[in-house]
Parts: C-alpha cells; structure tokens; sequence
C-alpha cells in the first residue's frame, strides 16, 4: 500500500467517527438490552428511575419508554427501562416471562417503576427487585403490577410468596407492596373505559397539583377490594359503557361504590423496612395520552423521591418528539418477530 492511500484510508476513517458521533444522540443508549437516557435539566438531577416492563396486553414498551423522555428531558431524572427480551433472537417480546436483563442496575436507582405481569424470573435477576424492596425504597405500579409475578404450585422459588395468590404473603407483592393483587375487571375489557374522579377528601394533595378533577382513560376498571384506611385514595374509577370520554357512566350499578383508582400504600418489606408506593390501574399506551393523566404520574414520582415541595404549579408533561402510540392488546410470538423490536428504537432518536 502507498503512503498516498494509506493517508487516504485514514482520512476515510476519520470522516466515518465523526460522522457516526455527528448523528448519534449520546443522551440515549442501550446497554445489556436497557435502554438509559441522561437526565437533561430539571431539579432532579442525580437521581435515577429503573422502568421495568413487561405484559402483553398495554404497551408497556411505549408508554415507559415515553416517560423516561419526559423525566429526564424536561425534570433531569436519569432514566433506565428493561424490557422482556426473547433470549433467542435479542429482541422485545413481552411473551417471554423469564427474561428482563439488566436489573442489576436496580443497585443505584432511586425509584422503581414496576409495569409487568406473570412474570417468573430467575431467583438471581428476583434478587434484585428483592434487594431493592427490602431497602424500603419507593415503588409506582401500573396496571398489571398488582399481578407482576406468578409462579406454580411446586416451584422451588424463594420467592414463590410473591405470587399474586399467594397465602404465604397474602396477595403476593402487588397486595404487599402496592396495596392489593389481582381481583378481576369491574369494567369490560377493550369495550368499557373508565372515568375517573378526584377524591374530594384528598383534593388538596400536593400530587394533584395542576392536574384535572376528572381523568379519562382507555382501559376497563380493575376490581380492587384490599385497601384499608391507611391508604390514600386520590381518584375513584367510574365504568363507562363506550370508549369514548363523552359517554355518560353507567346506571346498572357497578359505580354505586367506584373502585380505587390511583392511591398512595405505606408498606413493609420481607426485612421489616418500610417504604412507599403509588399504584394506578389505568396504564396502557393510549391512555397516556391524556395530559393530565401523566402529570399526575410525573407529580406522583416528585413525591415518592423526595421532591414533593418542588411539584410545579403546572409540571410540563409535553411528549420529548413524537408519540403515537399503538392499540392495546396482545401479539403472537411471530408478530413480535417481525416488529423486531430493540431498547433503542424507544430510544431519543429511534429507529
């Protein structure tokens, strides 16, 4: 080779880095199959959130990803989402139980974000949410989080107790941690929504500063009968007949006594520790886009990490680029295949 074309070659490759850093956003990358992105500006800077997703039906893979763009663009937390990931092939699929790397980093987080369901993980990866819950540190939970683990009758588990029927730990984590497990649709799935309604008792919560009286979302009205006194009720979820937010709620009695919707749980951990938690069971993609439904869950996270006297007047929840999220609902094995989804795609820039 000359040294004409070797100077050549190196110049080639010089143009190739700089264009490669030129198009990258180095705020957001995946590692392990986690996709991290970089608290930005905002009061909560130096503290960290973990999203852990995984369920088949609400989109957890998009609605979670959107918030940590929210978190950290627009409030500066450092923002981490897991995924279920297909061990064969590396991409997301929430039909795989067994598998959410990277839960490791639970060791540095300040908070946890909890979306997932029947899920069965290794004791090892477990370990970590263990870890994390016996430090009484704070937890949200969406949806499906009040049923997050299942295991079978005979499983070998130390952690089988977490099962959401479990008798052992009455209820399992969702009822342990979050204040009550799976008890059953109030409303009907994918053909009622749910309007909810501001607790008049708890108007004046900090959490609910700047957020609407009334709340719409997609999805049906979970059950929910294990609260006690203790726990915070800030909204009660009302059946509507439609899915449509101009549909006038129900008169057949199923909201003669609405369902809690959105509360604060003090819990104890396996250690004795004490923590907090928020659980809302509303949550899918499409429910986020009401705007004051995701103030209320970015006022939620303010709270639980320490920041409830710096809850703005109005939090600004504005979409960081584009949202556009897709019908809940579940996928085949081969549908995931060809979505060929990875962390990144959910990333700043996306695919």
């Amino acid at each position: 080779m000359t040294n004409k074309s070797l100077s050549m070659g190196i110049a080639f490759v010089h143009f190739m880095v700089l264009a490669s850093l030129f198009f990258i956003d180095t705020r957001s990358f995946a590692a392990d199959f986690r996709l991290e992105i970089k608290g930005e500006t905002g009061p909560a800077i130096g503290k960290h959130i973990v999203f852990v997703t995984g369920e088949e039906y609400y989109r957890s893979e998009e609605g979670m990803p959107m918030f940590a763009k929210i978190l950290s663009q627009r409030h500066g937390f450092d923002c981490t989402v897991l995924f279920s990931i297909d061990p064969n092939d590396g991409f997301i699929n929430p039909n795989k139980p067994h598998y959410i790397p990277g839960l490791d980093v639970l060791a540095s987080a300040d908070l946890l974000v909890l979306f997932t369901r029947f899920r069965e993980l290794p004791d090892s990866d477990t370990k970590h949410i263990a870890d994390f819950i016996n430090a009484g540190k704070p937890v949200i939970g969406f949806r499906n989080a009040t049923h997050p683990f299942r295991y079978p009758a005979d499983s070998p588990s130390k952690y089988a107790s977490w099962n959401f029927r479990s008798t052992k730990w009455p209820g399992g984590f969702g009822q342990q941690i979050l204040g009550d497990t799976w008890v059953s649709h109030h409303g009907k799935f994918q053909k009622e929504a749910t309007l909810a309604r501001v607790n008049s008792q708890h108007a004046a919560h900090p959490v609910l500063q700047g957020v609407a009286p009334e709340l719409f979302a997609r999805t049906d009205v979970n059950g929910v009968n294990k609260l006690t006194a203790g726990d915070t009720v800030l909204y009660h979820g009302y059946v509507l007949p439609g899915l449509r937010r101009s549909d006038s709620t129900v008169t057949d009695g199923r909201n003669d006594s609405p369902m809690p919707w959105a509360w604060f749980h003090n819990y104890i951990a396996p250690s004795g520790e004490k923590g907090r938690s928020f659980c809302l069971t509303a949550g899918s993609s499409t429910d986020w886009l009401e705007e004051d439904l995701r103030r209320l869950v970015v006022n939620a996270v303010y709270s639980l990490t320490g920041l409830e006297e710096q809850i703005p007047a109005r939090s600004n929840v504005d979409f960081v680029g584009s949202y556009e999220p897709t019908a809940f609902g579940s996928h085949t094995d081969e549908e995931w295949k060809i979505l060929s989804l990875e962390p990144m795609d959910f990333g700043l820039v996306g695919r």
